[in-house]
């Protein structure tokens, strides 16, 4: 992992360059560590709660205890938090199917969702059991240029049938700043200033800890995400969350298990030490994340290169955008992430067709946790003007190595 000189020293500017922000972005770790000990304390946490059960995992007072906890840092009437949801979009799948029923309308206010959320929302008559293959009508208000919400056309489309306003906090595979919880919050009001009666729910992928206020502590009534992103803190071997009112996320637990059952079931085995001590660790991590996007930034348009946030731009997200405009730019930089990877650190990433996504994808993923977004990785469609997307690492140092090793292959084959 030989690092020039000529590097190194560019990336001791970078640093200087950062600094200021990153003492920012430590300021907002310590008041959500603080928040995070204050529920735990609040709630009596202790090790029994991490023992897990078995069976139907009747009684599972370390589960309720999780739930409370979430539902307190938060800021919502009650959380479900479980090992049983699989990934991000299928914690969100369930909130969605939870809350909505056929006739009814979900409306996206940010323009196109995630790639992964494209199945999900699906086709009339697709046969696959999407939302519209159930009769839920979709539309969707593209973002303006400036990558802002169109509040004329959003009042246009807020017809009687819409039920649900989604908003995706997160850029996705989008050139755009992704949406402050400020930013959020007034998306909430506008909506409910029209129609009192619509919930409003945001996907928090990738942005739980960045700032010091949640969505639902802004007037979301409903958020999803998952816990091998941000809140799991690196330790959480699967799962996700969904907080918010709690009428909703009753709905929302009827459709993880079973109408009457909810959330009074489902055993948790060991998973509960990780999904405690990962929420405790998780403004940390979260930190140590941002701290490393902001060098890369840094770094990045030091040496010419656009990037989505700059330097010195606020986070609400752990994604950094670097658009490389360039193929073979894109695969080198996803290749380098891996080689600095602790685990599977030799093995060479190429684009394939990943299920859920329309283009082929190159993903850098060397992390303890598979798919773990929390820990560094990088990931791109290829597709045009190739933008590459890095997020997480659990310590600034393997970021700050992953970006050196990345531009030095670069610099290597003369690509700079």
């Amino acid at each position: 992992m030989r690092i020039s000189d000529k590097l190194l020293s560019l990336a001791e500017r970078a640093e200087r360059l950062v600094e200021e922000r990153w003492k920012e972005v430590e300021r907002t770790a310590e008041r959500n560590q603080w928040k995070v000990i204050e529920s735990f304390r609040r709630h009596q946490v202790s090790d029994f709660h991490f023992n897990g059960s078995t069976g139907y995992g009747y009684n599972d007072r370390g589960r309720e205890v999780l739930d409370l906890v979430y539902a307190d840092v938060f800021g919502a009437e009650a959380a479900l938090v479980r090992p049983h949801f699989v990934s991000g979009t299928h914690t969100i799948g369930t909130a969605l199917f939870g809350v909505l029923r056929p006739g009814d309308a979900l409306l996206s206010i940010t323009g196109r969702p995630y790639d992964t959320l494209h199945k999900v929302i699906g086709r009339p008559g697709d046969g696959k059991g999407s939302l519209q293959d159930w009769g839920i009508r979709y539309a969707e208000v593209p973002l303006n240029p400036d990558g802002k919400p169109d509040w004329d056309a959003i009042r246009e489309a807020l017809t009687p049938d819409v039920k649900v306003v989604a908003m995706q906090r997160s850029r996705g595979y989008d050139w755009r700043a992704s949406f402050t919880v400020d930013e959020l919050s007034e998306m909430a009001r506008f909506v409910k200033s029209i129609r009192p009666d619509i919930v409003t729910f945001a996907d928090n992928c990738y942005g739980e800890f960045t700032e010091e206020r949640e969505p639902t502590q802004a007037g979301i009534d409903l958020i999803a995400g998952s816990l091998i992103k941000n809140p799991g803190g690196g330790l959480a071997p699967t799962g996700g969350y969904i907080a918010g009112r709690a009428d909703l996320v009753e709905l929302a637990s009827y459709r993880l298990t079973a109408p009457g059952i909810g959330g009074e079931v489902g055993s948790t085995l060991g998973t509960m030490r990780s999904m405690f001590q990962g929420l405790y660790l998780a403004p940390h991590v979260v930190g140590q994340a941002l701290r490393g996007s902001i060098f890369a930034a840094g770094l990045f348009e030091l040496l010419g290169f656009e990037t989505q946030p700059v330097w010195n731009a606020p986070r609400t997200d752990l994604i950094q955008a670097i658009r490389f405009g360039r193929e073979e730019h894109l695969i080198e930089f996803v290749q380098g992430i891996q080689q600095a990877a602790a685990v599977d650190s030799h093995v060479t990433p190429v684009p394939w067709d990943m299920p859920g996504y329309e283009h082929p994808v190159i993903m850098a993923a060397g992390t303890f946790i598979q798919g773990g977004s929390l820990e560094l990785s990088a990931d791109a469609p290829i597709r045009e003007p190739y933008i590459a997307y890095m997020q997480g690492g659990l310590t600034y140092a393997h970021v700050k190595l992953g970006v050196l090793i990345a531009v030095q292959r670069m610099m290597d084959k003369q690509l700079l």
